[in-house]
C-alpha cells in the first residue's frame, strides 16, 4: 500500500459529510466543523483592504460592494490556512444574532453560493442554539459582544422577540473606558529610566493593547465596593475602599507600564452606568422579564445564560446576579416583578464560543439537511428566507381554505 494511501485515510471517513460552522463576530470570529467540542479557530475580523492595503475589520465597509469583498478574502483565509478544505459542496451553519442586519446575511448568502459554491446555508439565531448546549428549553440569554450586548428571552425554543433588549455595551465600552483611565492615571517607565505619565507619551493605546491589558490585568469588582467608590466622587467624607494592587505590564521594547488598582478595577465600570433612560445591563435583564407573559417570568428568571467574549471579565457574572437582586427589591421593578430567584447557568464551554458550540451541536443532527437553504434554490430566487419579511411569514390561500 502506498505511503499516502494510509496517511490519508486517517480520520477522513464521510469527509464530504461534515458541515462547516460559522460565528461572525465584530471582533473575533469562531469556524470549526460540526460535531467538534470546540472551534478549529478563533480568529480577528481583519482583513486586509484591496484598495487601501491596510488592514481593516472584516465588516467596516462603506458599500456593499466592498463588504462582499472583505467577505470573499476572509472566508478564503478560514477555509484555506485554518480548516484546510475544499468548500464546494459541504454544507454550512452560520451562527448569527437574531437583531443583525439583513443586508450583512444576504451578502454573507450570496459569497457562500456563487463564490464558494457551498452546498447549502443554514442560519440560526445565536441566543436560540446557546440553549443547546446545556440541554434545556427555556432561558434568559445575554449575548455581551464586542459592539452591544443583546438579552432575549427564550420559552420552550421559542424566543420571545418582542421583548428583546438592546445597548452599546461590550467589549468596545470597556476598551474606550480603559484607554481612558490609563491615559489619566497610568505611569510608563521609559528606555531612558525616566517615568512619566502614560499621556505625554500616547494619545491612544492600540485594540490589540487594551484587549491583552483588560483579559490579563481587569476585573469587575463588587457592588459594595464599587457603591463606596462612586460615593467617594461626590462626598470626599466617605471613604473609600483599598485600592488593589498595581501591576507591571510591559511595552514595546523595554517600557514598562504601571497600571494602578484603581483603572484595572474602574474600567468595566461602564457597563453599570445608568444612561439617560437609566437604562443598565442589569436593568435590560428586568426589563426584559417584565414585558414577557407573567407565567414565564419564574423559569425564565431560574436560566440565565451569559455568552459572549464580555461575559468572561474576572467577576463579571457575580456582580450582575448581585446587581439585579438589588435592583429587583427596589422601585420600579419591586411592584412589577414578584422574583426573589435568580440562577445562573454554566455551559460546557468557555463563554466567547458558546454559541458556536450549539451551531456545532445542531450542524451534527438531521435539521442540517432538512432546515438548510440548498444552493439551487438559492440561485434560482436570489433570496434568503427572513424571519422579519412577511413574504416568509404569511399564510398561503392554500393553507387558509384548509383549515
Amino acid at each position: 500500500m502506498p505511503l499516502y494511501e494510509g496517511l490519508g485515510g486517517i480520520g477522513l471517513i464521510n469527509e464530504k459529510n461534515i458541515t462547516v460552522v460559522f460565528d461572525f463576530g465584530a471582533a473575533y470570529t469562531k469556524a470549526g466543523f460540526a460535531g467538534e467540542t470546540g472551534p478549529r479557530v478563533i480568529a480577528k475580523s481583519e482583513v486586509i483592504c484591496r484598495e487601501t492595503g491596510k488592514t481593516v475589520p472584516v465588516f467596516q465597509a462603506k458599500d456593499d460592494e466592498e463588504l462582499r469583498h472583505h467577505l470573499v478574502d476572509f472566508i478564503h483565509k478560514l477555509y484555506f490556512r485554518h480548516l484546510l478544505v475544499n468548500p464546494k459542496d459541504r454544507r454550512v451553519v452560520v451562527v448569527e444574532n437574531l437583531l443583525g442586519p439583513s443586508s450583512v446575511r444576504n451578502i454573507l448568502a450570496k459569497v457562500l453560493f456563487r463564490h464558494y459554491e457551498v452546498l447549502s446555508v443554514l442560519f440560526v439565531p445565536s441566543h436560540l442554539v446557546s440553549l443547546m448546549t446545556l440541554g434545556v428549553t427555556t432561558g434568559l440569554v445575554v449575548d455581551m459582544g464586542y459592539q452591544e450586548t443583546t438579552v432575549v428571552p427564550v420559552y420552550e425554543n421559542v424566543p420571545i422577540l418582542y421583548t428583546w433588549q438592546a445597548l452599546p455595551l461590550g467589549g468596545k465600552a470597556i476598551h474606550s473606558s480603559l484607554n481612558e483611565l490609563l491615559l489619566d492615571r497610568a505611569l510608563i517607565l521609559g528606555e531612558d529610566g525616566k517615568e512619566q505619565r502614560l499621556s505625554a507619551v500616547k494619545q491612544k493605546l492600540s485594540d490589540k493593547v487594551l484587549e491583552d491589558i483588560k483579559v490579563r490585568t481587569c476585573f469587575v469588582t463588587t457592588l459594595e465596593r464599587s457603591g463606596r467608590v462612586q460615593s467617594n466622587k461626590y462626598d470626599r467624607s466617605v471613604e473609600p475602599p483599598p485600592p488593589a494592587p498595581s501591576v507591571q505590564y510591559p511595552m514595546s521594547g523595554s517600557s514598562i507600564l504601571t497600571i494602578p488598582g484603581t483603572v484595572r478595577e474602574m474600567a468595566t465600570e461602564v457597563l453599570f452606568e445608568m444612561d439617560e433612560d437609566l437604562l443598565t445591563l442589569p436593568s435590560m435583564i428586568l426589563n426584559a422579564l417584565r414585558q414577557c407573559p407573567i407565567d414565564t417570568r419564574q423559569a425564565l428568571a431560574g436560566n440565565l445564560v451569559f455568552i459572549g467574549g464580555t461575559a468572561s471579565v474576572k467577576g463579571m457574572k457575580h456582580r450582575i446576579l448581585s446587581e439585579v437582586q438589588a435592583l429587583v427589591s427596589s422601585p420600579p421593578f419591586m411592584d412589577l416583578l414578584k422574583l426573589n430567584s435568580f440562577k445562573v447557568h454554566q455551559p460546557p464551554a468557555k463563554d466567547n464560543y458558546v454559541a458556536w458550540l450549539g451551531g456545532a451541536i445542531l450542524g451534527g443532527t438531521e435539521a442540517v439537511v432538512l432546515r438548510s437553504l440548498p444552493r439551487d434554490q438559492y440561485i434560482l430566487n436570489d433570496t434568503v428566507p427572513d424571519w422579519c419579511n412577511l413574504a416568509y411569514n404569511s399564510k398561503d390561500e392554500s393553507d387558509e381554505k384548509s383549515v
